[in-house]
């Protein structure tokens, strides 16, 4: 029997808070049988923008800044209004998907948001990511799960994402790195660096 394998897309979520301002948001996103599926953690403003509002928009970006800054607390990032849906994507986004909420398994700690595709758009080609821009997204999860995971974990992993960032970042990614590496610190978690 075949098993089915769910690729997780690391994506930039843009929902609209209460306030009619864009929320943007890191996460792993899935694309099964034709929906993609959002999973935010509950509480959280993702989940009370999906609830209220139902729609959202998937940005494909590589400026891994974005990642970083989203949990750092760097969140002015340009948008631009959607095409079919109430919402807002990145301006420099490679791409962008928009999507309508059309199922929810409101469970806890995630809750599961599956988005019907509205309108997919290309903006420009997608050339990969070098090693560093891959470390820093690496980091921004770890970053965001400061909480859940043990320090040695955290240690182990950035020690060896460290290596890639060594070799072979740029400005944009030291800069991500760096929002990152305070976070870290702020969360009073010591690092070796050697």
């Amino acid at each position: 029997m075949a098993r089915l394998i769910s690729r997780i897309h690391e994506v930039i979520v843009v929902t609209i808070a209460e306030n009619g301002k864009p929320h943007l948001a890191p996460m792993g996103i899935s694309e099964v049988n034709g929906h993609f599926q959002i999973k935010p953690f509950k509480p959280s403003s993702t989940y009370d923008n999906l609830i209220r509002h139902g729609q959202c928009s998937i940005n494909f970006v590589d400026d891994v800044r974005i990642f970083a800054g989203a949990l750092t607390g760097h969140r002015d990032w340009p948008t631009s209004p959607c095409q079919q849906i109430e919402g807002e994507y990145i301006s420099d986004a490679l791409s962008h998907i928009e999507l309508e909420m059309v199922r929810l398994e409101d469970t806890d700690p995630r809750a599961c948001f599956y988005g019907a595709v509205i309108c997919d758009v290309n903006h420009k080609p997608f050339r990969g990511f070098n090693r560093a821009q891959n470390a820093v997204i690496e980091a921004a999860i770890l970053v965001s799960r400061l909480d859940m995971l043990s320090e040695q974990k955290i240690r182990e992993e950035i020690a060896y994402l460290t290596i890639a960032i060594d070799k072979t970042a740029g400005e944009r990614e030291l800069e991500a790195w760096n929002w990152l590496m305070e976070r870290v610190k702020l969360a009073r978690i010591e690092l070796n660096h050697d």
